[in-house]
């Protein structure tokens, strides 16, 4: 449950967090009698996105098995496009999420638009919410229980570490914590590829279309299931969700991984190295 936890700590913590930033500036203004449309929008976004994907576990359950194969990859790449998307969003705005939201919030109030403060809770919420469920849908739909097990200690956690972040206000560092939970995760949509790359390769065979040497297995390594090491196995499992480790794997799911990690890790140092670099150049302005 690893990768689930991941996963759903990541995106419930950016979702806690926003809400928690929305709820200290109302109360420093002394809009507390404000918080009730906070939480309608809440409580409206997260009904949507359970329902979302308790639509989703359903509407597998109902289709062939060639169009259960065809949906685990279809789910398996929306997830990876979407996760890369946000990893690159929070890496590029994360250090400013604070100061716009509360530039956001005060526009709202000013303007005195009550149905404003419940959109805007709600589409925070429903956005984390939404993308949570496409990320976790290919490990729900083949480890059902593992799955509800992680999102529920994911969601405890960024409850938790939210309301900490918000206590200790500046003294937590934001854009570190985003760079490095943005690497795990990288590393968690590239196995999320290779997985999606195997399942379209099991697709094709059902219709007896072959690619032949890109099809066939780069290495086997001769494990047994019942050892620690296997990837259906503790050790081997923990290793699967994080960096997308299998006992066996063909020759385009380990070009297609490794392509994709070469190139969002890359993305990712880049991005944060240069945030590094802005603060290190105002750092010796200030100095001067």
């Amino acid at each position: 449950m690893l990768a689930q936890y991941l996963i759903a700590f990541r995106e419930s913590f950016e979702a806690s967090l926003i809400c928690a930033i929305i709820f200290s500036y109302l109360y420093r203004i002394s809009k507390s009698h404000l918080f009730k449309y906070i939480w309608i929008g809440i409580f409206a976004a997260m009904i949507i996105s359970i329902a979302i994907g308790v639509s989703l576990y359903f509407l597998y359950g109902i289709l062939s098995r060639s169009l259960q194969i065809l949906f685990e990859v279809t789910a398996a790449f929306t997830a990876v496009i979407v996760l890369s998307i946000v990893i690159y969003w929070m890496a590029t705005t994360g250090k400013r999420i604070k100061e716009k939201i509360e530039e956001h919030i005060e526009e709202v109030v000013t303007g005195g638009s009550i149905i404003g403060l419940t959109s805007f809770s709600f589409i925070i919420v429903f956005r984390e919410g939404l993308e949570t469920v496409l990320f976790l849908t290919p490990f729900y739909l083949t480890s059902t229980l593992t799955t509800l097990i992680g999102v529920f200690l994911g969601v405890l956690s960024s409850l938790f570490f939210s309301y900490i972040a918000l206590i200790i206000g500046r003294k937590m560092n934001l854009t570190l914590f985003f760079y490095y939970t943005s690497v795990i995760l990288v590393l968690i949509a590239g196995g999320l590829v290779g997985y999606g790359v195997h399942e379209f390769i099991e697709y094709l065979e059902v219709y007896n279309v072959q690619l032949g040497w890109l099809a066939e297995p780069v290495y086997t390594l001769s494990i047994p299931e019942s050892n620690l090491l296997h990837d259906k196995n503790i050790i081997g499992s923990i290793l699967s969700v994080v960096i997308g480790y299998t006992v066996e794997a063909e020759r385009l799911r380990l070009i297609t991984h490794l392509l994709y990690l070469l190139i969002m890790l890359t993305l990712i140092f880049r991005v944060y190295r240069r945030i590094e670099g802005k603060k290190t150049r105002i750092f010796s302005q200030l100095s001067d």
